[in-house]
């Protein structure tokens, strides 16, 4: 589900980075319950909205090849590959790739975003990137999504679906910034929350514009019932 840079604790002295570390240490701590949560369909808001409307827009490009970040156990990309796209997909937890390499349907990496970052790592041109809720730092993601360019075609889109400021922000100040993080709702196999990045709408909109993209369109999937939307969805391309 996510690929941030891994690094050693030990003499860390910079929270920051601190954060960023704790983000990996939970997902592999939590990446078989994750895996086992995600197969059995039993997440609430996933099951009745926010899975249909990441492939609606995916496919909504019409891509032939797709690249997944943080793509987890790789859900996704079996769901498009039911669809004809073929799905490269990255993450930098181990386990869930396995998972994903397990049950097919795609190519699968073990990759940090820093590597990215950097342009150590590359694929062939695709014609969507897509962050599926995998962008939760700070700092990894700002410098990841500079990058993220290089990975598309000419008519290349990026896809982000990600927590909506409106619903995310609940009482605390409606500014960035870290918060903790909950596994509420999520059974008690699941332990050690990590932190994540909150962003408001204006900073979402402004990192991809500090990035490169032009933001094409915003989505906000809405349960049925529900009063706020479930999450938000960025339709970007290059400029």
């Amino acid at each position: 589900m996510i690929c941030f840079q891994e690094s050693k604790l030990a003499g860390m002295t910079d929270p920051w980075e601190a954060r960023e570390q704790q983000i990996v240490q939970s997902w592999n701590a939590n990446a078989e319950p994750w895996a086992q949560a995600i197969q059995a369909g039993s997440i609430a808001s996933r099951k009745l909205v926010t899975d249909a409307a990441i492939v609606n827009a995916v496919m909504s490009v019409q891509p032939q090849r797709v690249l997944d970040l943080g793509c987890g156990e790789g859900w996704l990309a079996r769901s498009l590959a039911a669809r004809g796209v073929t799905v490269i997909g990255v993450d930098a937890v181990p386990h869930l790739i396995a998972k994903a390499t397990q049950f097919g349907h795609g190519e699968f990496h073990v990759q940090e975003y820093r590597a990215i970052a950097e342009r150590r790592w590359h694929c062939d041109p695709v014609d969507a990137v897509v962050c599926n809720f995998s962008l939760l730092g700070g700092e990894s993601v700002e410098s990841m999504m500079g990058a993220v360019g290089g990975c598309l075609g000419a008519s290349g889109h990026l896809i982000v679906q990600t927590l909506h400021p409106l619903a995310a922000c609940g009482e605390h100040p409606y500014q960035d910034g870290w918060r903790e993080g909950s596994w509420r709702g999520f059974g008690a196999d699941f332990s050690d929350p990590a932190p994540w990045y909150f962003r408001t709408l204006e900073s979402w909109l402004a990192m991809l514009r500090r990035n490169g993209f032009e933001v094409l369109e915003c989505r906000e999937p809405t349960a049925p019932g529900a009063f706020t939307p479930a999450s938000l969805i960025l339709m970007c391309r290059p400029r």
